[in-house]
């Protein structure tokens, strides 16, 4: 019989299932029909193909030619399965041998001329593909995406006349070397550091909390003051990235349709969203679901200036990913799930005007502004903390920081070992019961902790947040145990609570 199997994959989020080609050239009218749930793009391959195959001198057989994608209940969109319909017409029509297609996968998209183009989002496949041992012909424009994986069996195919020719074993398509070797962690970058920051203690004593224990942090203070300059400084205190966290942020990048220069292989993702950000762009989503900004942060950063400019049902939509670590979204053909583990880092200006001492702004004013976050928004933050102005004669007098972020840098690594050597987690993802095993906490200052969330208003997930941020604070001190003074420097990063609590003393 004139049939050919040829195995492909298709684009499921994150994931890559198998999609078999089908190809039934029988007798009748010329036809050439393709079914098995394809979109618009797919349909087009039609035409693509069969130019394809004319100009690269093979014959198109003039036969009625159905295709069929399958399994059929899975959509199918893009051009990735123009080369194995291309090979599948091949194979049927004995133009390669069947034989060749054994133990070999294809994906890409052919031009008129018989070319083999880039493909978008080909990291899951070739990943899947290392995973079962499989040879998978790529294009060669990809082969940037098969070197951050390492993966030995994956060729490169330039043209169709080459693909042919290596299936009949007259030739070998390149490849790739095992290995990473080539691949180098960038080094920090010394032109960001914390030395730059004139002043700011309170502050960059925070971020080196927020950095140990990977907490979310709002920073709180008048414009100009430096909070954007600290956030932007954060990255150089966060450990690189290890080989499959690194395939994890490369995967969710490659899904989106952006790529990873392998030099910034190990580097952790820094996203600064603009504050006109629809929530689609922030969480993901779409006519075909893609990554947005919080799992394109994954392992990484999420930085949001000026966060009272976010819509507040933008903002709010963060909640959930920002607890459990990823995003599900689901559509009528697909549910689909990326990763978002991301640090969230948000500055605001504390009134309107500018500054909370500004007398163009009244409580009531102030109060209107700031509650266009959320409580249960807040309640994620661990540190609130604040960005004052400098004391007069602090930009004349002040002599350069001697703390660089590579000192601080180190002292947040050992925090991190030590966290993962006790729990296995970093402390901003201890449960409550963890907390109660691990935290090494007296049971008297957990009830001086306990009376002071009372005091302040707050929530039983702000009570744990303020233990985890002071299990945090004896780690970067190394101590085995959690001090009162720890709980109480912890509780100092409260800046936000400490304004609204003012606000209210003034009705």
């Amino acid at each position: 019989m004139a049939i050919a199997c040829v195995a492909t994959r298709a684009n499921k989020g994150v994931d890559a299932p198998p999609v078999t080609v089908e190809v039934h050239l029988s007798n009748g009218l010329p036809a050439f029909n393709l079914v098995g749930l394809p979109e618009t793009s797919v349909k087009e391959a039609k035409e693509r193909v069969r130019s394809a195959i004319i100009n690269a001198g093979f014959e198109f057989p003039m036969r009625r030619i159905t295709v069929n994608l399958a399994p059929a209940d899975l959509p199918k969109q893009g051009g990735r399965y123009d080369l194995p319909i291309a090979i599948g017409i091949l194979a049927a029509s004995k133009q390669i041998p069947k034989n060749a297609l054994k133990d070999h996968e294809f994906v890409g998209e052919l031009a008129l001329s018989g070319h083999i183009k880039y493909c978008q989002g080909l990291l899951p496949v070739i990943v899947e593909a290392r995973k079962l041992g499989i040879h998978l012909v790529i294009p060669l424009d990809n082969r940037a995406d098969a070197e951050l994986v390492g993966f030995n069996k994956v060729f490169f195919a330039t043209h169709l006349q080459g693909l042919s020719e290596y299936l009949h074993g007259q030739t070998r398509l390149p490849g790739i070397e095992p290995g990473l070797e080539w691949i180098e962690a960038e080094d920090i970058d010394t032109h960001l550091c914390f030395s730059d920051v004139i002043g700011q203690y309170h502050a960059k004593l925070g971020l080196e909390i927020a950095a140990a224990g990977n907490h979310n942090v709002l920073l709180l203070g008048p414009p100009g003051t430096g909070k954007s300059m600290l956030a932007n400084r954060l990255m150089q205190l966060l450990p690189p990235l290890n080989y499959d966290e690194a395939l994890e942020v490369a995967t969710l990048h490659s899904v989106a349709g952006q790529s990873i220069e392998p030099k910034s292989f190990y580097k952790r993702p820094f996203r600064n969203p603009h504050h006109t950000s629809s929530a689609v762009s922030l969480v993901g989503g779409g006519t075909h679901p893609k990554p947005g900004e919080i799992s394109l942060a994954h392992r990484g950063v999420l930085f949001l200036d000026e966060v009272v400019e976010f819509p507040r049902k933008v903002l709010d939509c963060l909640r959930e990913p920002m607890e459990s670590g990823e995003v599900v979204i689901s559509r009528a053909a697909a549910k689909l799930k990326f990763l978002s583990r991301f640090q969230l880092i948000a500055a605001m200006n504390p009134s309107p005007c500018g500054d909370i001492d500004n007398a163009r702004a009244t409580p009531d004013q102030i109060q209107r502004y700031l509650s266009r976050l959320s409580g249960p928004f807040l309640d994620r933050f661990d540190l609130t903390i604040e960005v004052p102005r400098l004391p007069p004669g602090a930009l004349t007098k002040s002599e350069p920081s001697t703390e660089t972020s590579a000192s601080i840098a180190l002292r947040v690594k050992i925090a991190r070992e030590s966290q993962l050597a006790r729990a296995g987690v970093l402390n901003s993802d201890l449960t409550g019961k963890q907390l109660k095993q691990l935290g090494q906490f007296k049971q008297v200052d957990l009830l001086f902790l306990e009376m002071s969330v009372n005091k302040l208003g707050l929530s039983v997930r702000s009570y744990h947040r303020l233990q985890r941020v002071a299990r945090t604070i004896a780690d970067l001190q190394q101590s085995v145990t959690v001090e009162r003074r720890h709980i109480a420097q912890a509780l100092g990063y409260r800046a936000m609570d400490r304004l609204l609590n003012n606000l209210k003393a003034q009705y």
